[in-house]
């Protein structure tokens, strides 16, 4: 039986409008097509082509410590990623670059060893999920040498067998392909909204036009938090912000099926095709949104201290994007109160890629009436009781 909404005189003919075609915009619309809603999808460049079309791909869990709902909202999305990326391969024939890696996380201190033993137990009792269970192991050193060198890992290191990596551009290649295959999706790209009427029910776009709307999600990043703020009274401080973030992705001889190293803030990601993609920085404040500079540059050196084999790895690409951030740090789902058909779904930050498809899921079943868990802080309405210094 479908979930189809019941048309409404002088609306839209789509059941659904989607503003943003990154990567939860995409899921979005791919979930909803699936429960046989028809679905127009609107981006205000091309498919993925914002700060879901980045280098780093890298898919990794909070720590298993002081489980809590949101914790496992994450374990359950990396757990069941895998079985939504294999229906989508088969579906379209691309590749999306996902694989279950791993992480390894140096342990350059003494003091750090025991915290990491403690997680080691608390990972038995909170990583399984029917036959999938995933360790947290603490070792005295790295079973590939160089990866990392053992300079960083006085006190042994973590190896996590949780974390996985995808290609962001290939991942979200495959979710626009499977949608312009979809009779019930209509995708139109560079168009840009300026504003929504929640009373009219009517988006304003910058052309000078308009579209009706029955239900409207809001997925599109940074530029999520102004279209949401406008809809109700004044807030103390905006609902989100955007953080700038800088990669580069290295051609290097290693294999790929290497787990991704983690220290610091520094990610090194292992690709397909002898590449590994280096990041991130988190910028709060920034003269130019899309340029490297020597932060960058300092993260790449970081990285080939970090793991020898990276030393004469040639750069072929450095990018730099703004990530969503919401003003109470997780991200942002549900309906407005002052807009009841009106719904976020945008400040995934770094855990967009992770838990997206999840996201989707709940924010369609909030739109179709059906009772979701979700942690309170990711709930729209949490996060404007911050900017509003609740």
């Amino acid at each position: 039986m479908s979930d189809k909404l019941p048309q409404r005189s002088g609306q839209s003919g789509a059941d659904l409008v989607i503003i943003g075609g990154g990567i939860f915009g995409l899921w979005a619309a791919r979930k909803a097509a699936q429960r046989g809603l028809d679905v127009l999808l609107l981006d205000a460049g091309r498919l993925g082509s914002g700060t879901s079309g980045g280098l780093l791909g890298a898919l990794m869990a909070h720590m298993p410590d002081r489980w809590n709902a949101k914790k496992q909202l994450q374990f359950d999305g990396l757990v069941s990623l895998p079985f939504e990326i294999a229906a989508l391969e088969a579906e379209t024939g691309l590749e999306t670059g996902y694989r279950r890696t791993g992480r390894l996380i140096p342990l350059p201190k003494p003091h750090l060893r025991p915290i990491a033993e403690r997680h080691e137990r608390e990972a038995r009792l909170n990583w399984h999920q029917g036959a999938h269970a995933f360790a947290w192991s603490v070792m005295d050193s790295p079973a590939v040498a160089g990866w990392p060198v053992e300079d960083y890992c006085q006190a042994g290191l973590v190896h996590d067998t949780l974390a996985a990596r995808v290609s962001p551009r290939r991942l979200t290649a495959a979710i626009g392909q499977a949608l312009r295959d979809h009779q019930r999706v209509e995708i139109r790209e560079g168009v840009h909204v300026l504003g929504i009427d929640p009373k009219r029910k009517v988006i304003r776009l910058a052309d000078g036009g308009s579209l009706g709307f029955q239900s409207l999600v809001v997925a599109a990043g940074c530029g999520s938090f102004p279209l949401l703020s406008d809809l109700g009274p004044a807030l103390n401080e905006p609902l989100g912000r955007p953080v700038k973030g800088q990669a580069a992705l290295l051609r290097a001889e290693i294999a790929d099926d290497l787990p991704l190293l983690y220290l610091d803030g520094l990610y090194a990601v292992p690709h397909e095709g002898g590449h590994v993609a280096i990041g991130s920085t988190s910028e709060n404040s920034f003269e130019n949104a899309f340029s490297t500079d020597e932060k960058l540059a300092a993260l790449i050196e970081a990285a080939r201290r970090l793991a020898p084999r990276l030393q004469k790895a040639e750069v072929v690409e450095h990018w730099a994007g703004l990530r969503p951030r919401a003003v109470g740090g997780d991200p942002v789902v549900g309906a407005h109160p002052d807009a009841p058909d009106v719904f976020a779904l945008t400040g995934g930050f770094k855990v967009s890629f992770g838990i997206g498809h999840l996201l989707a899921d709940a924010v369609l079943d909030m739109i179709l009436g059906v009772p979701v868990a979700l942690p309170d802080s990711y709930l729209l309405t949490h996060h404007i009781s911050v900017a509003k210094g609740e």
